[in-house]
């Protein structure tokens, strides 16, 4: 797909999709760029948030669907690498948020609500704000997202209680968020990571060379898939959970739901999900960087692979520690990289799986809904008045 001319792609209904998950390496040193350009006023911003809680600052990342997904993928990371004396990070869709408020947010609480949108127009990305307001009395907003004009930057513009980052090229064009999801990954991380600026920009500078190799190794992606699977399902552990996640609601999307999906963490799998294998299934899993962790998401491979009731079990994984010997796709000399930022070449894997069997099926990855019921942007939700 990578190697097809524009003409050809437009021909499949997969220009825009193929275009976006191939630019992302770029899209992802941009977003490095846009985060060191905005360091004073992000820095200053945070400091005031923080001066609001007595103790730790909780932090609520929230997005709904794939934007939802990164907040899975970076609050996990965080935990373990944030800095934990002056943030409690938590993960809480918007349509959570929206739907049972006082469920998640409390009165008293000092919050900073980090806003994730490619658009920033669905229904629940302002609801979701509004109910905040209405809650929560010290309250701040930080806006990742990818549209300057969308509701909810433009609603943040003159408010001194928020901040917008915006990243305007990964605004995806396509049905599926892509450079989207993985460039405001890459911008939490880059925020809320107390590691050096140094090692930071090497660890993008890393995670973009594996993203250019995906491409250039397409047809080992597309091995994967084998004939062609009837399910398929991912796994995960750590950051690597939301990933499994957000890699399954890919397949789903392109595919328009004729390939069955699921998703969980490497540990859990066992607790039931693992009955959704069958002899059609290509299973597959993503395999964290860190040591302990690893040898959990092994054991699942290992044990999978042994059963025999896949069709295909399978490692997305970096040679920084023990491997997978069975099917793989193996990145190779680099050190390990940290979770948040091993996510986006793995995530780029994913993407071209989901990318290879749509059209493997004869979809059309840029508008993949055959109905349109699935639209790019949702619509079509009533927000209801909330009485505190």
């Amino acid at each position: 797909m990578f190697e097809k001319t524009d003409e050809e792609l437009k021909a499949l209904g997969a220009y825009d999709t193929t275009r976006e998950i191939a630019q992302q390496p770029d899209l992802w040193e941009d977003t490095y760029r846009i985060w060191s350009g905005a360091r004073r006023a992000v820095d200053a911003f945070l400091a005031e948030a923080r001066a609001m809680a007595g103790g730790p600052l909780r932090v609520i990342f929230t997005g709904a669907g794939t934007s939802a997904y990164v907040g899975d993928t970076v609050a996990p990371y965080l935990t373990r690498t944030g800095d934990t004396g002056a943030y409690r990070f938590c993960s809480v869709p918007t349509t959570d948020i929206v739907s049972a408020p006082l469920d998640y947010l409390v009165p008293d609480e000092p919050c900073l609500l980090v806003s994730f949108a490619r658009s920033g127009n669905s229904p629940e990305s302002v609801a979701a704000v509004e109910r905040a307001r209405q809650a929560v009395s010290d309250l701040r907003l930080l806006n990742i997202t990818c549209a300057p004009d969308g509701a909810l930057a433009r609603a943040a513009e003159d408010d001194p209680q928020a901040l917008n980052l915006l990243i305007p090229r990964a605004n995806d064009r396509g049905f599926a968020m892509t450079g989207s999801y993985t460039c405001m990954t890459l911008l939490a991380a880059l925020v809320f990571d107390r590691a050096s600026d140094g090692e930071k920009d090497a660890w993008v500078r890393a995670a973009a060379a594996m993203g250019r190799e995906v491409t250039a190794r397409e047809d080992e992606v597309a091995a994967l898939l084998g004939e062609g699977p009837s399910r398929l399902t991912y796994l995960g552990s750590g950051p690597l959970s939301g990933l499994a996640r957000e890699a399954q609601l890919k397949i789903l999307e392109l595919a328009a739901g004729r390939t069955a999906t699921s998703f969980d963490s490497s540990m859990g799998y066992r607790h039931g999900p693992k009955s959704f294998v069958d002899e059609g299934t290509v299973l597959v899993t993503f395999v964290s960087e860190q040591p302990y962790t690893r040898r959990y998401d092994l054991d699942i491979l290992a044990e999978v692979a042994g059963d025999g009731i896949a069709a295909r079990t399978v490692a997305v994984q970096q040679a920084a520690g023990p491997i997978f010997e069975g099917d793989a796709f193996t990145f190779a000399g680099t050190g390990p990289l940290p979770g948040a930022y091993l996510a986006l070449p793995f995530a780029m894997v994913a993407q071209t799986v989901a990318l290879l069997n749509s059209v493997r099926l004869g979809n059309t990855p840029d508008t993949p809904s055959p109905s349109g019921t699935v639209s790019r942007v949702v619509k079509g939700v009533t927000i209801h008045e909330l009485e505190l």
